[in-house]
C-alpha cells in the first residue's frame, strides 16, 4: 500500500491566517451582492479587494 495520504492536496500558498471583521448589514448585503454576481466566495471578494486597492496604492 502506498505511504502517501488520501485527501486534498497541498496548497502552493495556504491560506493559515484568520482575519475577523465587523460589518454592517449594508456591507454584508454589498459583499453578499458582489459574491453572487461574481460566483465566487465572501473571501475572494475580499482577497481581491485588498488586492486592488494594494495596487492602486503602489501606484
Amino acid at each position: 500500500m502506498s505511504s502517501k495520504k488520501m485527501g486534498r492536496p497541498l496548497s502552493d500558498n495556504p491560506k493559515s491566517e484568520l482575519i475577523r471583521v465587523r460589518a454592517d448589514q449594508a456591507i454584508l448585503s454589498k459583499l453578499d451582492a458582489c459574491t453572487e454576481k461574481l460566483n465566487t466566495t465572501r473571501s475572494d471578494v475580499i482577497r481581491k479587494g485588498i488586492e486592488k486597492i494594494y495596487d492602486e496604492l503602489r501606484k
